[in-house]
């Protein structure tokens, strides 16, 4: 059983402000720096350092060498990340003093997927193997057909959402990792038990995890619903902590643990990855977790 990351690869230029800035204001940052990042790629990463071999599929530019170093670095498989003549994608990512966080994405070689490309990837892949996808890449919707027409075990972290997301035939996805405004913008429910109740009516053959921040999460599929507690730290920046949670939720999964002490292990390294600054350098390896 193999497992493929196909999304984005970013450069994240991270702004440490005393609060977000708002429309018309001007603000000085204390600090900048540059991390690798993008959801696609913190994803892959969380499953690396969760100890599971992943392959990386999506583009980089001429500028894109620092991300492939550190793909190697953390153990993320590269041979199918292709280079493209589009700069890397890159987000602009404001850090405020008490970790909240507000960014904005420069999509850029991220929107150069062709079908093509993605047969050629996919065609590296078989039945039961595992596809991961965000929002954060184009032809979204060719990928999840193709990976469907494979029979690949789909997961989808709806983010950011938009009508790409509602364009793609969602029927054929098989794990839903989404946040409650994501589950608020595809079902139009607010409260947390109904919008899985709606997502099970919508998707009967799907499973859903709902994560609530620092109220928790939520796993339904159909059979039961079982609901998990944080573990209760000082954040200093929340960035990376879905990517975090979502990769060793997978990484869980394909170990075969049973899904009470998956949502144990995801809540505990999203919990550590929200008490560091960055995306891919706050997530922790497993044997922290």
């Amino acid at each position: 059983m193999e497992i493929l990351s196909f999304g984005s690869l970013n450069i994240d230029n991270v702004y440490c402000v005393e609060y977000i800035v708002k429309p018309g204001e001007t603000i000085s940052s204390k600090e900048l720096k540059l991390y690798p990042g993008g959801k696609g790629l913190n994803q892959s990463v969380a499953l690396a350092k969760a100890g599971v071999p992943v392959y990386h599929a999506g583009n980089v530019g001429e500028d894109g060498g620092m991300l492939m170093e550190y793909c190697t670095e953390y153990g993320v498989d590269t041979r199918l990340i292709r280079k493209v003549k589009t700069p890397t994608g890159n987000a602009m990512i404001q850090v405020s003093d008490t970790g909240e966080n507000s960014i904005v994405l420069f999509r850029g070689a991220n929107f150069e997927n062709d079908i093509e490309y993605i047969k050629q990837v996919l065609g590296n892949f078989t039945a039961g193997d595992y596809l991961i996808l965000q929002n954060e890449i184009n032809c979204l919707k060719e990928v999840i057909d193709i990976a469907s027409e494979k029979e690949m075990v789909i997961v989808l972290n709806p983010s950011p959402m938009n009508q790409l997301i509602l364009d793609a035939d969602l029927k054929k996805v098989t794990f839903f990792i989404m946040n409650e405004i994501e589950g608020y913008q595809i079902t139009g429910r607010i409260q947390p038990e109904e919008i899985l109740d709606e997502m099970l009516r919508r998707y009967p053959l799907s499973k859903v995890v709902l994560t609530l921040g620092e109220n928790g999460a939520y796993y339904e599929d159909g059979k039961e619903r079982i609901f998990q507690e944080i573990f209760k730290v000082d954040p200093v920046d929340t960035t990376a902590a879905g990517d975090t949670f979502t990769g060793y939720f997978l990484a869980g999964l394909m170990e075969g643990m049973n899904i009470k002490d998956v949502l144990r292990l995801s809540a505990k390294a999203a919990s550590i990855a929200v008490t560091r600054k960055g995306a891919i350098p706050s997530i922790p390896y497993r044997k922290e977790v």
